[in-house]
């Protein structure tokens, strides 16, 4: 598989590279949004069910609190291994070994936090930014979602945002890192679209990565003539560009970062072979290429 850099192109008209002059000028209006609903004909099997539990409620209670835990141990346990027991020792170890040792540095974090980084990283359960970067409680605030993607400003209150506004605003972070990932199941779904634009689609994972669908046309465009797991593993790191772009039509952000007060940073982390990648925006000349919004970075670091 090819070792590819991301290439930064520009973003079609329309998309989060307009935004950004846009951010400027004015707030942006929220759009609404339509939901769909999806109803639920209760038919005589639900009924059947109802009666069941009915007729259940009536045996003693006894009875029902033995029932209850041999579903919470089935729900627990495989083959006999009790995986909250595992949890527990885990967390009386922490406690031990971490917080009892550095009870001070935990008192302190209950009155406030102060972390320099903000981090967004993917929820995937094979990239935990504390481990893997060494972070420790206090040192950044952090928020994962699927394919760790930023949406634009004009798109919306999501939990993303809203943790960024509260991280910038009120923390103060120093730093915003978003991070990418090999093998990521998310941009997976986004480059096996056939059809980017919005179809009403009831999947609430499309309707989420449809967030990075300019990384996947500038993926097309560059990376055309590669295969799908390397058009995949292009698209993994022009979407944290992408979504370093999708920063800047945040006023408020876009803000501290013209002050100097904040930079925005890219990170890949490859756990095939455990490498991790690391740059940064250089603001000033992203915004001097006039309308053409390609992402300008300085900094570039690889760390093996």
């Amino acid at each position: 598989m090819a070792n590819l850099a991301p290439t930064f192109v520009s973003p079609p008209s329309g998309s989060c590279g307009g935004s950004l002059r846009t951010s400027r000028i004015s707030a942006i209006k929220l759009q609404g949004r339509e939901t769909e609903q999806t109803h639920l004909n209760l038919g005589s099997s639900y009924r059947k069910k109802q009666g069941l539990r009915s007729n259940a409620s009536k045996e003693t209670p006894g009875l029902m609190q033995g029932n209850r835990t041999d579903e919470y141990k089935t729900a627990e346990q495989t083959g006999g291994y009790d995986s909250f027991n595992e949890m527990k020792q885990r967390f009386l170890t922490f406690k031990e070994k971490k917080y009892l040792e550095n009870l001070e540095l935990y008192r302190r974090l209950a009155e406030s936090q102060a972390p320099e980084f903000m981090v967004i990283a993917c929820a995937d359960s094979r990239v935990c930014p504390s481990v893997i970067l060494g972070l420790e409680p206090g040192e950044a605030f952090m928020v994962r979602n699927v394919a760790n993607l930023v949406p634009p400003y004009e798109s919306g209150p999501s939990e993303t945002n809203a943790a960024l506004e509260f991280a910038v605003n009120s923390l103060k972070v120093k730093n915003i890192l978003v991070i990418g990932h090999s093998c990521c199941g998310g941009i997976h779904a986004l480059m096996s679209m056939e059809n980017a634009d919005g179809d009403n689609s009831s999947s609430f994972i499309r309707n989420w990565v449809i967030v990075g669908k300019n990384a996947r046309l500038s993926t097309k465009e560059a990376a055309s003539h590669l295969s799908f797991d390397q058009q995949c593993r292009h698209c993994e790191k022009e979407s944290v560009n992408h979504s370093l772009l999708n920063l800047l039509t945040y006023p408020w952000i876009e803000e501290q970062v013209m002050r100097g007060n904040l930079s925005l940073h890219g990170g890949y982390y490859d756990f095939v072979d455990c490498t991790f990648e690391k740059w940064t925006l250089d603001y000033y000349k992203t915004i001097s290429r006039g309308n053409e919004d390609v992402i300008a970075v300085k900094g570039r670091s690889f760390w093996s």
